[in-house]
């Protein structure tokens, strides 16, 4: 199997690079990552419609990494409650290591070929559930084996990789590959598969939230408010929406804690 993202970055000698020859190629090299992304659609289609599916009976999204890719998803889980109002237990994300991994690398956490499935055990996690591996090099023995074991439980699962035929992608049921090309920086995932990662996720989480009612046209009716930001937003839109005064519809917000909730009682 041929590592994509290991393969010698096309660029030579950066540090003879000026500062702006650096942000250029960089750069250039980022645009490939949506073009990648878009011929994966396909891809993604039909694993956002089983995780819909799963949810709308009960089950959980999971997101299953290490290092950059374990971090990407556990962002994406964490984004979920305040930006669609759900439940922290809807889309959960699993690092390799622990929440410790989130801040600082966790030696040789993620080649544990049993930590994943523990990790995994500590949610209950069942055939109801979803599990999505998200591994850059796609052979990352945590997400790999923890994918395996899934499979073993008769769990459905997914994976988002930047390798084709990669171990992971044999676990999965609903493979995802972005082919990014090699890192600027050799083997640095961050960069280009980190990205398309992140595009990927968001695409996701966002396309099963929409599915699951938690927009209304374009609105994030269903967001906390948490911060004077959100309640300014959820304003403008309770002012719009019902054509009545900021004072007012701030007055409605709070008192009925959500844009949906407002929205729903003034119109009753």
């Amino acid at each position: 199997m041929e590592n994509i993202t290991e393969r010698d970055s096309p660029y030579r000698h950066l540090e003879k690079m000026s500062t702006l020859a650096l942000l250029q190629n960089i750069n250039r090299e980022d645009q490939k990552v949506a073009l990648a992304v878009e011929a994966v659609i396909p891809k993604i289609e039909p694993l956002v419609e089983v995780i819909v599916q799963k949810m709308q009976v009960g089950g959980r999204l999971f997101y299953l990494g290490a290092g950059t890719s374990g971090r990407l998803g556990v962002l994406d889980a964490a984004e979920c409650p305040p930006t669609f109002g759900v439940p922290s237990d809807w889309v959960i994300g699993i690092i390799a290591g622990g929440e410790a991994a989130i801040r600082q690398a966790q030696e040789f956490a993620e080649d544990s070929h049993t930590q994943a499935w523990t990790d995994l055990q500590k949610w209950n996690t069942d055939e109801q559930d979803i599990v999505i591996g998200v591994a850059a090099s796609g052979t990352t023995p945590y997400v790999v084996h923890g994918l395996r074991m899934c499979r073993q439980h008769h769990i459905k699962t997914g994976c988002i990789t930047c390798n084709p035929s990669s171990p992971i992608t044999e676990k999965a049921d609903y493979p995802i590959v972005a082919v990014v090309g090699p890192e600027f920086v050799t083997g640095s995932s961050r960069m280009k598969a980190g990205t398309a990662q992140k595009l990927i996720l968001n695409m996701i989480s966002t396309t099963v939230m929409i599915r699951l009612g938690r927009i209304e046209d374009n609105k994030m009716v269903d967001m906390q408010l948490t911060n004077n930001k959100l309640i300014d937003r959820g304003t403008r839109i309770i002012t719009k929406q019902l054509n009545i005064e900021h004072n007012s519809a701030r007055k409605l917000l709070l008192q009925h804690g959500s844009v949906r909730e407002a929205l729903k009682n003034k119109k009753a």
